[in-house]
């Protein structure tokens, strides 16, 4: 079930994130916003965070949540289609390996994929066929979750699958409004035989939310704040039976970064 989660990994913010993007990352920012979603994951969500310490030689690092891909009891290491990123996934497979988890990595030279393109929606699972993840990589998706389908969506440009959509709820895509993110969400329509409720947003980069489920029964959706998509706020807004967490993501952004890229969701009911 998507949305169900007891651990979050995420990890710190070096200097050297200071040199990407030409110079243009704010650093002082980039670990405010780190610092506040890291608070977000802990005491909004109730998850336990498992920070990784920031490497320097790791300017990207940041972005963890690209690097692996857990569903059910199986943990999926991912393999960046930019070689200088591989080195991020080092140290995810010991950490899961002590989370009890089943842990598949990657390693087909012939394959690219970011878990950035894969949207596990509690039933299914879609891969974006994107310039980061290519066939032979949602193929190795597909072997390895076999209990689920899984269905590939092409994506255009420089962009992720999640880079214009994400969950909402257990039933509910929240999807952005340019030609791109509706030529995707009418492929995944064509794609599933199951309904999903849709709510559209007219920035593409706020559809990209952290959905959980907390407790029996409330509903937590941490989304782009007013300051950055003030019309897609007040789209969200409309979900009165949502508690809504605004959280504030302008320094990852411009290394093409986004909320659910930040961290590694995981649901596992065990002492660490």
């Amino acid at each position: 079930m998507t949305g169900r989660y007891t651990h979050v990994v995420v990890r710190g913010v070096p200097s050297s994130l200071a040199q990407e993007a030409d110079g243009k990352v704010d650093l002082a920012r980039a670990q405010r916003e780190s610092g506040v979603l890291c608070g977000i994951l802990r005491q909004k969500l109730g998850l336990q965070v498992m920070e990784l310490p920031p490497n320097e030689d790791l300017p990207r690092g940041q972005l963890i949540g690209d690097m692996a891909v857990v569903i059910a009891d199986t943990a999926l290491i991912t393999r960046p289609s930019n070689p200088a990123r591989r080195k991020e996934t080092e140290g995810l497979q010991k950490l899961f390996e002590e989370l009890k988890f089943r842990v598949c990595e990657l390693t087909d030279e012939s394959a690219t994929l970011d878990a950035s393109d894969i949207l596990f929606t509690g039933t299914e699972i879609f891969v974006g066929l994107s310039k980061w993840t290519n066939l032979r990589g949602a193929e190795m998706v597909a072997k390895t979750y076999q209990d689920y389908a899984v269905s590939t969506v092409p994506v255009a440009g420089d962009l992720h699958l999640k880079s214009f959509c994400s969950m909402g709820g257990p039933d509910t895509l929240v999807i952005g409004s340019s030609d791109t993110a509706k030529k995707a969400l009418k492929m995944m329509e064509q794609l599933t035989d199951h309904h999903y409720e849709t709510l559209t947003v007219p920035d593409d980069p706020a559809a990209n939310c952290i959905y959980a489920r907390v407790g029996p029964k409330s509903n937590v959706l941490v989304h782009r704040n007013a300051e950055e998509y003030p019309n897609s706020v007040q789209v969200f807004q409309k979900l009165t039976d949502y508690t809504l967490v605004p959280a504030s993501c302008t320094e990852v952004s411009k290394i093409g970064g986004c909320l659910t890229a930040c961290s590694i969701l995981i649901n596992r009911k065990l002492e660490i």
